[in-house]
């Protein structure tokens, strides 16, 4: 059946103008199958982070759009992404979620596979005819690039480099990197949930300050005074930017974009004991770089399709159907830092991105209210209008709203109609 205010197939595109969304951008299956193909069969997306990986040998499994995938190390360092499918009869080769393998073996028949997906290894093989090629069938191998620790994979093989792709993101990706206080920047733990809902209502949400004092109130009152100030930024100066390529970030505490500025700058009330603690072992400078840094930056990043760097975590979203989506929060940390700061970043992810948080409850509440109700009068276009005609040209030529203003959903959908035509 057609969905009202569907157009056919070969025009998908039309879906989305300038200031506005199809309702059935969310609850259309035939588009998210299309969507599922013409774009994350067809774009860089994220898998994993560099330090999940450490050691030769460890893997941690993901997922490219609704395809398995094995992130994997081999014994050379290098890094795989593989299907998470045997070439014989496609059982899935590895379960885990994260681990440390020589080989991946099949469970239904045996067929192994190395760290680099090459197919090393069949049980009896003599029933097979004497030309069978085991180089033929190996597990099917994604191009993979990274862009300092972040790791991409695409099926296409045709597109950009990552580096061209991540564009005008990039600065904000390497300042975004600052947040190790002077040490490398690992993953620790997540919070891993789904919501009934489609995976562009999340996408739409890292650059929404807009909703944040109102969605967030209960965070906001749960902090100090100091701490409450620093959060309410709506009507502040921050701003949110189309960075291309479907990228964007919001600024919304434009003193914490570089955190290795103003080290000078009095810690605040929330982060005293902490710099106490790190006193005892730390210089001045180390403990206002540590403590400068526990606290995230003051910007998000959106990159087109699937992740965000967003304050002091990565938000991954995996599209599982039309109407339901998993989200990963992955808390960062410092690798080699001070315990007690990463112990404190743990913390501070528990009070806002946490199952029992301030936040993610709240979102999830919010994003699966617009599900719901999109499928009223299913004539009703969604609006993402806020800002328009207000918005500045930027450095790079793109637009530029203040920080309540939907130019970061714009420039997400402006690349989602580009893809959706080609």
């Amino acid at each position: 059946m057609t969905l009202p205010n569907t157009p056919p197939a070969q025009d998908w595109a039309a879906l989305a103008e300038d200031d506005r969304v199809a309702s059935s951008m969310y609850t259309d299956p035939a588009l998210f199958e299309a969507e599922m193909d013409t774009i994350f069969n067809h774009t860089w997306v994220w898998v994993a982070h560099a330090s999940e990986l450490p050691q030769p040998g460890d893997y941690v499994t993901s997922w490219v759009g609704r395809q398995p995938v094995i992130v994997q190390r081999d014994r050379k360092g290098e890094v795989h992404v593989l299907v998470n499918r045997c070439r014989h009869r496609a059982a899935t080769v590895c379960e885990g979620r994260k681990g440390k393998a020589a080989s991946h073996v099949c469970p239904y028949h045996g067929w192994a596979y190395a760290q680099d997906g090459s197919l090393r290894g069949v049980p009896y093989q003599n029933g097979y005819a004497p030309d069978f090629d085991k180089s033929k069938f190996g597990l099917k191998a994604l191009r993979t690039e990274d862009y300092r620790g972040l790791i991409f994979a695409t099926f296409d093989d045709t597109i950009e480099p990552l580096s061209d792709f991540l564009g005008n993101a990039k600065p904000w990706i390497d300042l975004f990197l600052k947040q190790g206080g002077g040490f490398p920047v690992k993953t620790m733990g997540e919070h891993r949930f789904r919501f009934p809902g489609n995976w562009k209502i999340q996408l739409e949400n890292t650059t929404d300050a807009y909703h944040f004092p109102i969605v967030h109130r209960s965070f906001i009152d749960s902090l100090d005074e100091q701490a409450e100030e620093t959060f309410t930024f709506l009507g502040g100066t921050g701003k949110v930017e189309d960075l291309g390529n479907g990228h964007s970030v919001m600024v919304m505490i434009p003193e914490l974009v570089d955190l290795e500025e103003n080290l000078d700058a009095p810690i605040p009330d929330r982060f005293k004991a902490l710099a106490e603690e790190l006193a005892k072992t730390h210089s001045p400078e180390e403990v206002a770089r540590i403590v400068r840094a526990v606290g995230g930056t003051g910007f998000n990043i959106n990159l087109f399709p699937n992740v965000a760097c967003s304050m002091a975590f990565f938000r991954v979203l995996r599209p599982v159907s039309v109407e339901e989506t998993e989200i990963r929060h992955i808390c960062l940390g410092m690798d080699g830092g001070p315990e007690a700061a990463n112990r404190m970043r743990m913390r501070l992810h528990e009070h806002f991105q946490g199952p029992m948080g301030f936040g993610s409850p709240d979102d999830a509440e919010a994003w699966t209210r617009v599900q719901r109700g999109v499928h009223g009068a299913p004539d009703v276009p969604i609006m993402v209008n806020r800002g328009v005609g207000l918005e500045t040209t930027s450095e790079n030529g793109l637009p530029v709203g203040d920080v309540s203003a939907e130019t970061g959903m714009r420039a997400a959908y402006r690349q989602w109609k580009r893809m959706m035509q080609a």
